[in-house]
């Protein structure tokens, strides 16, 4: 499927120069003089390398045909990550590579897309919020929570994530995937 330069967005899977990228970042950009290009940071999905490249408005990408699978996350094996397919019951083992930093959001029984290209796995998309509980956290300081400060705080996956000073041990707060910011108490 053919999409414009404009259209590309951060998470769709290009087929460029005869391998899978992933878009991490685009830009817009329009200068003085010249036409106007998208500037997009690119990882290659096989070899894990980034590249930066320009489109121009008129150039046209071929966007990779994904085919979504939900799986449902079972556990981590020491070798891999465990999926199993919600239809046929299959299990697949992810590298902690394919999923790039996103391990820290991960709780077993979660419910997971899988995106795969010709039957082979290429990436997960995360829910856009989870439920994490807190395991370690600095007491609050009588005083300090009016100020709008954070601290940092442990999740039971190993994350850090920062929080409002009134959040302590054990409780359960919910947590964006996108940026990994605190989002309310749960």
């Amino acid at each position: 499927m053919k999409i414009s330069a404009f259209d590309i967005r951060p998470g769709n899977i290009l087929e460029y120069e005869k391998g899978l990228w992933r878009v991490l970042k685009t830009d817009f950009v329009k200068p003085g003089k010249g036409g106007a290009f998208v500037q997009a940071e690119m990882k290659n999905i096989e070899t894990g390398t980034k590249t930066n490249q320009r489109f121009r408005s008129e150039e046209k990408m071929e966007k990779a045909v994904v085919e979504p699978r939900k799986m449902q996350y079972l556990y981590n094996d020491g070798t891999g990550y465990v999926f199993m397919d919600n239809e046929s019951f299959e299990q697949m083992t992810l590298s902690e590579d394919l999923l790039e930093g996103q391990t820290g959001y991960l709780l077993p029984n979660t419910e997971i897309q899988v995106n795969l290209h010709n039957e082979r796995p290429i990436g997960v998309e995360l829910p856009p919020v989870v439920i994490l509980e807190v395991v370690e956290a600095e007491p609050a300081i009588k005083g300090q929570t009016a100020t709008g400060s954070y601290k940092p705080a442990r999740m039971e996956t190993g994350i850090t994530v920062q929080v409002p000073q009134f959040v302590n041990n054990g409780e359960k707060i919910r947590v964006n995937t996108v940026d990994g910011t605190y989002i309310d108490r749960a």
